[in-house]
Order: structure tokens, then C-alpha cells, then sequence
């Protein structure tokens, strides 16, 4: 029901009554409408298919022509026919709409290689490709003439590779400049330039050879000699031969006759004729021997040799033939040869002897004359009067060779005594010996001493208790240490360092750096080169031990180094080089003087040797056993392991070799560093493991009994 009250709205401010409207608001059915069925009411016609089809089309075709770049496939030659056989592409007059990506492309054009390629098309909008088809073959034959017509079987060869043998027909060459040779036995070789013409078009060379060659005529008096060209037989003469160009030797030989020889050289084509060659009878052969061999032959009075000889002599006339040999009576012969006939003629030599008297001793030994055995070397024999070969031979002594000569019409005497073998081998022995790096080693016998020092003496340590000591084994020691240049041959990279910016590794500066196993493995690398047992015995870089019996090189033991060091020769034994007192006099030897003062607490004051560390070797006074430096410059290795000896009694060492084990090897002598009453004196012992700037060595051998 309608309600056309009017109802106004509350003013903002007016309070809203529940009563306030007198109908109550009633709502209604609402139904939206249905848009899909509107939807669904549209139905497409063929016309809509056309268009949007078109619209495709139209959009693909844009799309590829905005995306395709332009591609141009230039082919030489402009005649060829190009074929794109894989991917989408639109050909655009001389030019092509392609897509980046890999086509097939296929080139064709008659007289060509055909060509399959793939063409890489890339992101630049506009690309070439120029192509330059290959020509095929050209259909090459060679024809080749000598001096009687077309030749058959020259080598042909197109820049060095042989192609085929004349007749050549037919061979397919790729097109170019070629060189073309030929050559052909007896022919001179010919070659020349030629340009092949490809796409199977005939290429006809030709080509003449000169000849290699030419005709000798061979004639001799008398006639039928065999000619030989360089030692093959050719024919019998009158003969004409062809023969090749160069260097030859003839030769034309005749039964009874001298052979003719010649060398000839042959001119290709100029020919030469040898006529009317004379042939000299032969000579007759003779075979000369003389009892005893090897006597001087003379014949018409020219020295001919020694027989047994063989000589060619002119037959049909006489020869005077005289025989000479020291120790016989000259003999002579007269004989007359035959042409092409063998003589055998034997002329015994008369001995000329002389009486001699052989007087040896022993007098039981053997003698023997030229190798011949005579029996008692005490005898008188006839001997010839030549110089020959006597010998004088006994069990245990060294035999005797000497050559003698003996005098006809005079008594003589020939005396010989025989050394034994001990006197040789001591005669034989070397007073100083060199080794192969450069050091002498002087021979030393020596014998008792005692070493180490009293308690009482000044300076003395404890570790140098006294010891009564015999050297029975005489020995080689260096009467210098070894320098760097010596152990440089060994170990080339070798340094012993600076000292205050001064060098210590010149050449003939001892070596320092140096621990006891390297100058052991010096040792051993100096028997090693010349061939002795080694002394020590090492496992790679790891010592083992030694032979106490080997007679290689080795350092010193510390009584050899001690007895070389303090004996004087007089049963005297010395407490410093130059005597009993310190300080030592001037130039006594390198020690810490005024020079070190700078940077060493201890030197000797006002004592100055001119050396800053070590000097030059042997530049002190030599001591009575000819050695150097057995106090100053540096102190040495020696062999023993570091240790005490405790002497029970009198009793006497015999060649002592130091403990058998330890930690630390012994050091003797004083060095450039030391100045005190203590290192200065021979018996000062040290010890050590480690190298050090004043510390080098010196070497020994036993002598080879």
C-alpha cells in the first residue's frame, strides 16, 4: 500500500526515534541478468575465419621480415647456380631473407667442383658471403723424345713428386703453375714451367732430352785387349763403347802384357777415340825370401824392401839383387825374368858372431835371447852381432829386458843383477802423490809419541789427558787444507760465506762451511775418481761407518794429525808452532789479531798476521814435516769421534781410529778466531756437529802396501 505521507529526513543534530516512521520498509525479489546467455548469443561466419586468418598470416610474415636479416652469396663465377636446400628463406632479387641459424647451401656450375656448404647466419642485418668454386682437374699428357725418337719410361714429376713414367696419358692434375721435369737414364735431365688449364680442358706437353753421353772408340797394339770402365767389363778391343758423362777409369788388359790405365773425362756428346794404345810386355814376378827374414833388399842398387818381398821386374834382362841385415854377411843374386812368369828365390843369410859372458845374480836365474830360452843366465854364448833382445827372469825377483848389441873380434861382458820384488815395490813407492783435484800428499813415516798435555802446562783442558801413542801405518797427509776452489769440484754450488763483507770464498781460500760428512763424502768422491776403495761407508747422505782397511782417501786421525803437528823430528814434542812461550812471534801464523778487534772480544794486541779471516793457504811457515797451518786459519776435522781414552798402565796405543761411536767428531787446531793461551796450543782439543765460518779440513790416505 502506497504511503504518500511526507515523511522528511532528521536535521543533523536531531535525535533519531525508533517511532519516528509510522510504515515499516519491505523488500522485493531482484533477479540480475543472465550475461552468458548473452554472450553465447554470438556465432561466427566463414568471412570471421578469413579475416582472422589473414591477420595471422599478415602478423607472421611481418614479424619474419622485421627479424630476417639480408644475405648475399657472391660466387665466383657469377655463372654458378646456388641452391639453398634446409631452412626457411625468401629470395629477394640477388639476396636472401634468412633467419640467424645454419642452411645447407649447394653451388653448382659446370667445370667445377660442385660445393656443399653451411651457411652460419649471424645478428648483423645485412651479411656476405663471397664463394670461389674450385676448377676441376685439367687432363694432362707428357710426351718425351731423345736422340732416336719418343722415349718410354722417363720419370715425370710436377714440383718434385713424380706422376708417372712416360708414355704419360691422361692424368688428371689440379689446375696451376706447376715445374715440370723429366728425367731418363743416359739423358740429360730437363725441366720446365707450366700452367695447367683446369675444368677437365687437355694439357699436351712435350718435351726433348739431350743425351748423357759419349762413344769411345778403344784400339790397341796388339789388338783383343779387355776394356774395363771403371772395373766392368766392356768388350775386347776395337770396341766402342757409350759412355755416360764425367769421371772414368779405364783400363785395358792383355795376357803377357802391363795393364793400360787412364782417367777420362767424359763431355756429354763430344766424342773421343783412344787408337792404336801400345801394351807393354809384363814384367815377370818374383818372390824374394832370406833366412832369417827381414833382410834389405836392393835391386839394380834401389832399396826395394824387406823380405819376404814380391817385385814386378822387366823381363829379358839381368838383375843384381843384395840382401843386408845387422848380424849377418851381405849375400847377392843375379836373375833374369821372363815376361808374365813367377820366380821363387830363397837366400840364406852367414851369421857374424862374437863370444859374450853373461854374468848374473842371482846366478840361478833364466836367460833368453829374442825370446828364445838359453838356459843359466851365468854362461858364455856366441851371440849374434846385432842388437838384440835379452831377457833375465827368476821366480821373486822383478825380470830384466834390455837390448844388446855385440862386437865381433872383442871379449864382452854383460853383467846383470836382478832387484826383488819388495826393493821394486819400495823403490816404486811415491814420496808426494797428486790427486786428481789438484792436492799433493807428502809421504809420512811416522812413530811413539806422546800425546795430549801435562797438568801443570798453562792453558790445558781436561779432555787432554796424556797418551802414549805408536804409528806403525806410514801415511799420505795435504800439507795444506783443502781450499774452496778443491771442493768445488765436487760440489759446485758450494759457499763459504762472507765475513764483514769481505768474501771467504776465493779460490784458494780454505773451505769453511763445511760439516764432517761433507768432508767425508769429499773423501769418498776423490777415491771414486781415481778409482781407490772408499774409506767411508754411507747410506745415501747417512754415515755408517768406515774400512779401517782401505787405503782410499780420508781425513787424518788425531794422532796422525797431532804426531804431523807437534813432532819435530828430535824426540821433541812442541806446545805451539813456534815454540814454548806466547804470544806467538810475527808471522807466525793466522790468528784473531788487531784486525778483528772491531767486532770480536778476544784478540791477540799488537799482533798483526794482514789477514781479516782466513787467508790464502800455505802463507805461514812451513814446520818441520812440511805441513801448513797446523795452528791458525782454520781449524780441521779430523776422523775420530769426540771422546776420552783412559791408558791403563804404560801401555801404548798402536794406530789409534778414535771411539767407535758418538754424537760430535773431534776438532783440532786453532783458527783465525782463536787467540788464547788454550786454542793456541797443538794439543787443544774442540769438538762439534755443525759447520762453522773457521772450521775446515785436510786429507789423508794410508799408504798401499
Amino acid at each position: 500500500m502506497q504511503d504518500n505521507t511526507d515523511h522528511k529526513a532528521p536535521e543533523h543534530g536531531d535525535s533519531i526515534d525508533a517511532h519516528s516512521f509510522s510504515d515499516p520498509i519491505v523488500p522485493i525479489d531482484f533477479t540480475p541478468p543472465d550475461v552468458d546467455k548473452k554472450r553465447l548469443g554470438f556465432k561466427p561466419k566463414w568471412p570471421h575465419f578469413l579475416v582472422a586468418g589473414f591477420l595471422i598470416v599478415a602478423g607472421i610474415a611481418g614479424w619474419f621480415v622485421l627479424t630476417a636479416k639480408s644475405i648475399s652469396i657472391q660466387v665466383t663465377p657469377v655463372t654458378a647456380a646456388v641452391e639453398v636446400n634446409s631452412g626457411f628463406h625468401i629470395k629477394v632479387g640477388q639476396r636472401y631473407l634468412m633467419r640467424p641459424g645454419t642452411y645447407g647451401v649447394s653451388i653448382r656450375n659446370e667445370g667445377y667442383h660442385q660445393e656443399n656448404l653451411q651457411l652460419d647466419i649471424g645478428e648483423p642485418s645485412a651479411q656476405d658471403f663471397p664463394i670461389q668454386m674450385r676448377e676441376l682437374p685439367g687432363i694432362v699428357s707428357v710426351e718425351v723424345s731423345g736422340v732416336n725418337g719418343p722415349l718410354s719410361g722417363a720419370d715425370v714429376s710436377l714440383n718434385g713428386e713424380s706422376i708417372g713414367r712416360t708414355p704419360l696419358r691422361n692424368v688428371q692434375i689440379e689446375p696451376g703453375e706447376y715445374v715440370l721435369s723429366v728425367q731418363a737414364e743416359r739423358y740429360q735431365p730437363d725441366s720446365q714451367t707450366i700452367v695447367v688449364l683446369g675444368k677437365q680442358q687437355d694439357n699436351a706437353f712435350a718435351l726433348t732430352l739431350e743425351q748423357a753421353w759419349a762413344e769411345v772408340s778403344f784400339s790397341t797394339t796388339p789388338p783383343g785387349a779387355e776394356v774395363q770402365l771403371d772395373g766392368q767389363a766392356l768388350g775386347v778391343t776395337p770396341y766402342t763403347a757409350e759412355v755416360l758423362q764425367g769421371e772414368h777409369e779405364v783400363t785395358l788388359k792383355l795376357a803377357g802384357h802391363k795393364a793400360w790405365q787412364d782417367e777420362l773425362e767424359i763431355i756429354a756428346g763430344q766424342n773421343i777415340q783412344l787408337t792404336n794404345i801400345p801394351l807393354e810386355r809384363a814384367d815377370g814376378l818374383v818372390f824374394i825370401r832370406s833366412q832369417p827374414s827381414g833382410a834389405n833388399v836392393t835391386i839394380n842398387g834401389e832399396f826395394r824392401g824387406q823380405t819376404p818381398l814380391e817385385v814386378a821386374l822387366a823381363p829379358g834382362q839381368p838383375h843384381e839383387l843384395n840382401f843386408f841385415r845387422s848380424g849377418f854377411n851381405a849375400a847377392n843374386r843375379t836373375l833374369t825374368t821372363r815376361p808374365d812368369e813367377e820366380q821363387d828365390i830363397t837366400v840364406a843369410l852367414v851369421p857374424i858372431t862374437s863370444t859374450v859372458q853373461v854374468i848374473t845374480e842371482p846366478a840361478d836365474a833364466e836367460l833368453y835371447v829374442d825370446g828364445e830360452f838359453k838356459g843359466s843366465a851365468t854362461q858364455t854364448l856366441e851371440l849374434l852381432a846385432a842388437s838384440q833382445i835379452i831377457e833375465v827372469r827368476k821366480e821373486g825377483y822383478v825380470p830384466y829386458t834390455g837390448s844388446f848389441t855385440s862386437r865381433p873380434g872383442l871379449e864382452q861382458e854383460l853383467r846383470i843383477t836382478l832387484k826383488s820384488l819388495e826393493q821394486a815395490r819400495l823403490e816404486a813407492i811415491k814420496p808426494v802423490i797428486t790427486t786428481v783435484a789438484g792436492q799433493t800428499l807428502k809421504l809420512l813415516y811416522p812413530g811413539q809419541f806422546t800425546m795430549g798435555a801435562s797438568r801443570r802446562e798453562p792453558g790445558r783442558r781436561a779432555n787432554e789427558d796424556l797418551r802414549e801413542v805408536r804409528l806403525e801405518k806410514p801415511f799420505y797427509l795435504s800439507p795444506h787444507e783443502v781450499t774452496n776452489a778443491q771442493f768445488k769440484r765436487f760440489r759446485a754450488n758450494h759457499s763459504s760465506g762472507v765475513l764483514q763483507g769481505r768474501t771467504l770464498d776465493l779460490d784458494n781460500q780454505p773451505v769453511l762451511q763445511v760439516t764432517w760428512n761433507d768432508a767425508a763424502l769429499y773423501c769418498n768422491w776423490l777415491s771414486e775418481q781415481e778409482g781407490l776403495p772408499v774409506f767411508y761407508n754411507f747410506d745415501g747422505d747417512e754415515y755408517t761407518g768406515f774400512n779401517p782397511e782401505a787405503t782410499g782417501y780420508r781425513l787424518p786421525t788425531e794422532a796422525e794429525w797431532e804426531w804431523a803437528a807437534r813432532t819435530d823430528g828430535s824426540d821433541n814434542i812442541l806446545r805451539y808452532p813456534w815454540g814454548e812461550q806466547m804470544p806467538p812471534p810475527e808471522r807466525a801464523g793466522n790468528f784473531a789479531d788487531m784486525s778483528v778487534r772491531s767486532f770480536m772480544g778476544a784478540y791477540i794486541s799488537g799482533y798483526d798476521d794482514t789477514f781479516l779471516g782466513t787467508a790464502p793457504v800455505g802463507q805461514f811457515p812451513v814446520n818441520s814435516h812440511g805441513m801448513y797451518d797446523m795452528a791458525g786459519n782454520v781449524s780441521e776435522w779430523v776422523h775420530d769421534y769426540y771422546g776420552t781414552t783412559l791408558s791403563l798402565g804404560n801401555s801404548v796405543e798402536v794406530d789409534p781410529q778414535g771411539p767407535s761411536s758418538g754424537t760430535y767428531h773431534t776438532i783440532k787446531g786453532s783458527s783465525w778466531a782463536h787467540s788464547g793461551i788454550t786454542e793456541l796450543r797443538l794439543s787443544f782439543r774442540d769438538f762439534g756437529d755443525t759447520a762453522r765460518n773457521d772450521l775446515g779440513f785436510r786429507i789423508a790416505r794410508y799408504l798401499e802396501e
